[in-house]
């Protein structure tokens, strides 16, 4: 018999002095639950560890998910082989959503991947919840304890109350170096803007009519001034069959600052309508009915990132300088976005791959944390050719198996023979 309405008690509560800390322990903390991070927390869980993967946003994903990237990037060379060069948790992805027809793969000079973002979304969380890792959302770094030269304690605030986490590893993925930061390493900021974008997904296009991509940059480019567009070129990733679209066409301030964050946020969003404005007027045939279906988060490239053992510079990105502690590679594009109006891409040959070295993950003064993802070390040019999904990926990846070869002992200290078959797949030729 249902209870009556009644019949459920209250009780008053006021806040206790010096307020709980939930403890929270484990053998690998992930900061960041995007691409890099989603990938070292799966993988070391795979391998037996304990793991708590802790993220800023109220929900899983990262930017993959929340920002509305809408491709999968870098995972694959370049014609006329298309080879896929990042395994892992990308078999997985492919395999799953492929499955239910989630995912549609484009290629040109490279192969990019589209996906629908729920349904990764939900990838994700049930991904999580199989491998039984344990997930702290909307939680933000207030403070890391250091014992000389590891780190011991990250404590962050949520809406639940203060959490502090204890573990033998760590693996920074938050994107913007947050872990390496508050615990007081040295990191890396770029002397000039690195642009953002503000990604939203239309609907209500009439595919069948789309225009070819030249031609939709060219068009954006002589009219971006006319719509208030700073940024002059841009790119729709048309989901066949559906009538949406991906848009990728602004260029928006990723600021530190957390005002000037929340101000870049409304900014970005201007300019994606008037994106949409442009669009409409151009290419009514395609565009004319399109309705916004969702915003994503504001999407940052290239803010802060650490300063590791070794900076990868843009020359060995070109020469494809192959490192004795390889862990990711790519052959993705020099992609810099350091002006409002548009970007460098600087593409490689069919038989290029450049790698990134294990000490690019590895800041030197301390030993039980490793960077992964965007925030790992390189010249501007050189990040901006592997900050995409596919070797932040197997950054992660290789940062789940150095943490569990050394235990309690030093990253510095990994054997790179043992490190190398457990990374093969996503270094060697033959992947």
């Amino acid at each position: 018999m249902p209870h009556a309405l009644t019949d459920l008690p209250v009780r008053t509560v006021t806040r206790p002095e010096g307020s709980a800390t939930h403890e929270v322990t484990a053998d690998v903390c992930v900061v960041g639950a995007g691409i890099a991070g989603l990938s070292a927390a799966v993988e070391s869980a795979r391998l037996g560890r304990s793991v708590v993967l802790v993220d800023a946003l109220p929900v899983l994903g990262g930017q993959m998910v929340n920002s509305l990237i809408g491709l999968f990037c870098g995972v694959f060379g370049n014609a006329p082989e298309h080879r896929q060069l990042t395994h892992g948790l990308f078999d997985d992805v492919f395999a799953d959503l492929g499955a239910t027809g989630d995912l549609f793969y484009n290629r040109g000079h490279t192969t990019t991947v589209g996906y629908d973002e729920v349904r990764l979304g939900r990838w994700v969380e049930q991904t999580v919840a199989t491998h039984g890792i344990r997930a702290i959302t909307g939680a933000v770094i207030v403070g890391v304890t250091r014992s000389s030269d590891r780190i011991d304690t990250v404590r962050f605030a949520t809406r639940y109350g203060s959490v502090e986490v204890t573990a033998t590893g760590f693996v920074d993925a938050s994107g913007d170096a947050a872990l390496a930061w508050e615990a007081g390493l040295p990191c890396r900021l770029p002397e000039r803007e690195i642009y953002g974008s503000q990604q939203l997904v239309v609907e209500r296009l009439d595919e069948s009519r789309r225009p070819d991509p030249g031609e939709l940059a060219a068009r954006i480019g002589a009219k971006a001034e006319e719509f208030g567009l700073h940024r002059h070129d841009g790119l729709a990733f048309f989901f066949p069959g559906r009538g949406t679209a991906v848009l990728n066409m602004t260029h928006i301030e990723a600021p530190l600052d957390p005002i000037a964050a929340a101000d870049a946020q409304i900014r970005g969003k201007e300019q994606a309508d008037r994106a949409i404005a442009l669009l409409r007027a151009e290419f009514r045939e395609v565009f004319g009915n399109a309705r916004v279906r969702s915003y994503g988060f504001p999407g940052r490239r290239q803010t802060r990132w650490v300063a590791a053992v070794h900076q990868l510079t843009v020359d060995e990105v070109r020469a494809g300088t192959r490192f004795p502690d390889a862990v990711a590679r790519t052959a993705w594009p020099i992609e810099l976005h350091d002006t409002p109006q548009g970007y460098v891409w600087e593409t490689f040959g069919p038989d290029h791959v450049h790698y990134v070295p294990l000490r690019a993950m590895t800041p030197p003064d301390v030993h039980n944390l490793l960077v992964a993802g965007r925030c790992i070390d390189g010249d501007a040019a050189a990040l901006s050719s592997v900050r995409v999904m596919g070797p932040c990926a197997a950054e992660g990846f290789a940062a789940a198996h150095v943490l569990d070869l050394v235990g309690k002992d030093s990253v510095h200290d990994v054997d790179l023979g043992d490190l190398a078959e457990r990374v093969a797949p996503n270094v060697e030729s033959s992947g």
